[in-house]
């Protein structure tokens, strides 16, 4: 499963970065900039074959690619033989005017963008199926001791969140949404309390190890079976689909988390007391290798998207692109806010595995819903890296084209040795942050 994982991760991440690539080159192509390689992965080719005068090549490392371009790097050259100048023939890189350059560096951007909003528009156009949980909360304080923000607001366990500042919420996925985007925010809430509309003020805290808001809820799940696996402890138990669980050891169950509370300080049998066609029965799990996972899972709130036309489904990627975009920038921010960077941001090898987590997890639930959780990550993780390349950093395509910005405004070209100490000290830069985030993975692995 760990090989599928990765494999899967691999080819998603490969995708994102040929599509990024592919923006450099037909951008490159579109202003009459020759392009001499194009490479998915970095490393030795393993695979070359050069049409026309291009050299199409297959990288060694499957992670990252490049597009090079005719005398891109003359720069470092140029410096090197102590010229102030760059001579450069028809069709190169450096030959080009800054506005053309502009245009190339912003083309690996925009198409991450324009994938991920094809991707979104298109998983709408034919809809989906989704998996999620009611808007009824539990209080943290109720399982764990301690004060959270959502007892000092006023909260309490079975409230129906029904809106958070101003915008509807009719599932748990869109309490977590509101919240975890906004850290140390003061958001008005709205909650239903037994048929009461009641309006409250919470402000969620800043989980330093994720960058997400938090406020001290769990979902609250009615503890009623959904699925169980073949051979599982709850189905030699007798347990179906459907039965409703009311104690346990002797333990009443209101909500999912009051079984999972008493398994945890269970002996190797669980005496159950369940519901059945309004029937109470009894029965006994005998698990002496249970690791709380007695074979089931509670039944969720299931229900498929409606196929949108091709106008409402590219407003819908558009709306759904445009505040995927709005989160990445968002989330720059909380990188000065004091949270642990090991554990929030991620690096290649972890979001090669989560990728491939997250399809794989979706494909076990079914084929629909593992590919439209694989496309969901990977236009998230295409924006994202939208966002990335975007940065004024020296290297990255932001850098390069505020470098561009001020070659057209003063009308002349930066001295060469300026361009190759700018592009230098971004490869010291780009260095040390992919240092830092492998060793932010390995901690993460370490962890798990």
């Amino acid at each position: 499963m760990l090989i599928l994982k990765i494999l899967l991760g691999l080819i998603g991440l490969g995708v994102v970065v040929f599509i990024h690539e592919l923006g450099h080159f037909l951008a490159a192509r579109l202003v009459g900039i020759d392009v001499e390689a194009f490479s998915i992965g970095w490393g030795n080719p393993i695979l070359k074959k050069k049409i026309g005068k291009v050299e199409y090549r297959l990288g060694m490392f499957p992670v990252g690619g490049y597009c090079k371009m005719k005398d891109e790097s003359d720069y470092k050259a140029a410096w090197e033989n102590m010229r102030n100048g760059i001579k450069s023939e028809k069709g190169s890189y450096l030959a080009s005017s800054p506005l053309s350059r502009i245009i190339v560096s912003f083309g690996g951007p925009f198409f991450n963008l324009l994938f991920a909003v094809i991707l979104l528009s298109l998983i709408w156009g034919i809809g989906f199926e989704i998996n999620t949980l009611s808007n009824r909360i539990i209080l943290a304080s109720d399982i764990t001791e301690g004060q959270y923000p959502a007892d000092a607001a006023g909260l309490k366990t079975g409230d129906r969140i029904i809106e958070i500042s101003g915008k509807n919420i009719s599932y748990y996925h869109e309490v977590q949404e509101n919240i975890a985007l906004n850290p140390e925010k003061n958001l008005s809430v709205t909650v239903d309390r037994d048929g009461e509309i009641m309006r409250l003020s919470v402000t969620p805290s800043l989980d330093k190890s994720t960058g997400a808001g938090k406020i001290g809820v769990y979902f609250w799940t009615d503890p009623v079976i959904g699925n169980i696996r073949e051979g599982s402890p709850a189905q030699l138990a007798g347990l179906l689909p459907g039965d409703r669980i009311t104690a346990a050891n002797g333990i009443p169950v209101r909500y999912s988390l009051d079984f999972m509370k008493a398994a945890e300080e269970r002996s190797d049998t669980l005496l159950l007391e369940y519901e059945r066609n309004g029937f109470k029965k009894q029965t006994e799990i005998k698990m002496p290798d249970y690791e709380n996972d007695p074979g089931f899972s509670w039944a969720s709130i299931h229900y498929r998207t409606p196929n949108l036309s091709v106008p409402g489904a590219i407003g819908k990627g558009i709306k759904e692109g445009y505040k995927t975009l709005v989160v990445s920038v968002k989330s720059l921010k909380l990188l000065f806010m004091g949270i642990d960077l090991t554990q929030a941001v991620s690096g290649p090898m972890r979001i090669t595995y989560m990728m491939g987590d997250m399809a794989a997890q979706g494909f076990e639930q079914g084929l629909g819903i593992g590919l439209r959780s694989s496309v969901d990550f990977i236009a998230l993780i295409s924006i994202a890296l939208c966002v990335m390349n975007l940065l004024p950093l020296p290297i990255l395509d932001g850098g390069m084209i505020i470098l561009f910005l001020v070659e057209l405004i003063r009308r002349k070209p930066a001295h060469p040795k300026a361009i190759s100490i700018f592009q230098t000290c971004g490869m010291v830069i780009i260095f040390g942050l992919m240092i830092f985030a492998v060793f932010g993975d390995i901690m993460y692995f370490v962890r798990r």
